[in-house]
């Protein structure tokens, strides 16, 4: 374990609500992350994605990198655009 990894589950133990909220963000920022990596291995650009899902370069940005309450049906679209299907798990 790093300093970093040290550090946060540090924080998590002293702090519930730092722990939540820690949590829950890495979760949107994971999702954003998994998006550009299927993104990538598709050797598209943010362009292609786009013009594919009838948007802007702007909200393929957005998604990647913000995707907190992002839509099922975009996440669909998303996987679709880039080749991948969409998996759901409830753990």
């Amino acid at each position: 374990m790093d300093d970093l990894d040290t550090y946060i589950e540090k924080r998590k133990q002293k702090s519930p609500g730092f722990a939540k909220g820690f949590d829950r963000g890495y979760e949107q920022f994971k999702i954003g992350a998994m998006l550009k990596q299927a993104r990538l291995d598709a050797g598209l650009t943010q362009e292609q994605v786009a013009e594919k899902l009838h948007t802007k370069k702007s909200a393929i940005s957005r998604i990647e990198n913000h995707a907190e309450d992002i839509r099922l049906s975009t996440l669909e679209c998303f996987a679709e655009a880039v080749g991948k299907n969409l998996r759901l798990e409830v753990a």
